[in-house]
């Protein structure tokens, strides 16, 4: 490709021909190792790469290598639920996720979409939609055992299988099993109830193409209670090779509230927008917000994590 001017973005391509013409994404010692080099290489935040400005060309690989980072990411949560839904009955499944290999990075991921939660909410959610669970719905489990320990999680997923999967973790734990709930369903044609939940996560895999991910936020849009926030995941600089980015543009109906891009193993960048509801917010259960007029003006700065590196984080706050 012409426009590989960058050694960074050769070293993608190169890895992508690879994993491209592998037989198979199911985990395996090749794929997981190619896998492994794709996020290395696309850690590093210290560059100035934009990949919404490079060619076409490297654009299409784009599209095509997040489709199979999302197809392998798949089989690997399926792989290691079923290994942790096949363990003796007396032994409760949640007790051992550590064996999933980015379990920890679940745990960082939870406590962060958490604390960014907690400053744009002015009560603990009793309801949580997730969007796009998948067969290891960590996500959730992560917020139920830590964070929200009286909080009901409603995970939504078009795959039955993956359903009965994720259910089959959380079944003989005796708190989880009563709060998690699992629907099976395409979130475009989920209508009625969405505007029951205080908050609803769309998942970083719902919607691998913009086009898609567009469409199932304006179907979020039209049927989530005013005032509700919505929480997203996205991707940062070279990091967008592996997830899509979510602008500010696909946002239409929400106030957008933070965009936060970590620069340590955490891969996706979280989104914080709130459902605009006319003159003044009512949430979820008669919950009274605040005045969200259309955002026109943000601040960025930088706030250090424990290993020194900067984390990027966008306010945007409305004008009156």
């Amino acid at each position: 490709m012409a426009c590989q001017n960058n050694l960074v973005v050769k070293q993608i391509v190169d890895l992508y021909d690879q994993i491209s013409k592998l037989v198979s994404l199911k985990p395996s010692k090749n794929v997981d190792t190619l896998f492994g080099q794709l996020v290395s290489t696309c850690l590093p935040t210290d560059t100035n790469i934009d990949v919404t400005n490079m060619c076409e060309e490297v654009k299409y690989m784009r599209s095509n290598l997040i489709k199979l980072c999302g197809e392998a990411e798949g089989y690997l949560e399926q792989h290691f639920s079923t290994i942790l839904g096949s363990l003796q009955e007396d032994q409760n499944p949640l007790d051992h996720l550590h064996i999933f290999p980015y379990y920890t990075n679940y745990l960082k991921l939870g406590k962060l979409e958490f604390d960014l939660l907690s400053q744009h909410s002015s009560h603990v959610p009793t309801k949580i939609a997730f969007v796009g669970s998948g067969p290891m719905p960590l996500t959730s489990i992560v917020l139920a055992k830590f964070h929200l320990p009286n909080t009901t999680f409603h995970n939504f997923d078009i795959d039955s299988h993956a359903n009965t999967l994720a259910s089959n973790l959380v079944s003989r734990d005796p708190d989880l099993s009563k709060r998690m709930i699992f629907h099976t369903t395409d979130v475009l044609n989920a209508t009625e109830g969405l505007d029951q939940y205080d908050v609803v996560f769309l998942a970083a895999l719902v919607g691998m193409d913009k086009e898609s991910k567009v469409k199932a936020i304006e179907h979020l849009e039209k049927h989530m209670a005013p005032g509700a926030v919505l929480m997203l995941r996205s991707a940062h600089a070279l990091r967008a090779f592996l997830y899509p980015i979510v602008d500010s543009s696909d946002l239409k109906g929400f106030q957008l509230l933070t965009i936060y891009h970590p620069t340590d193993d955490v891969v996706n960048s979280v989104v914080i927008a709130r459902k605009l509801g006319g003159s003044t917010t009512t949430g979820v259960n008669g919950t009274r917000g605040c005045m969200f007029m259309p955002c026109n003006c943000s601040k960025i700065h930088a706030i250090m994590n424990n290993r020194g590196k900067k984390n990027i984080i966008e306010e945007f706050s409305a004008i009156e």
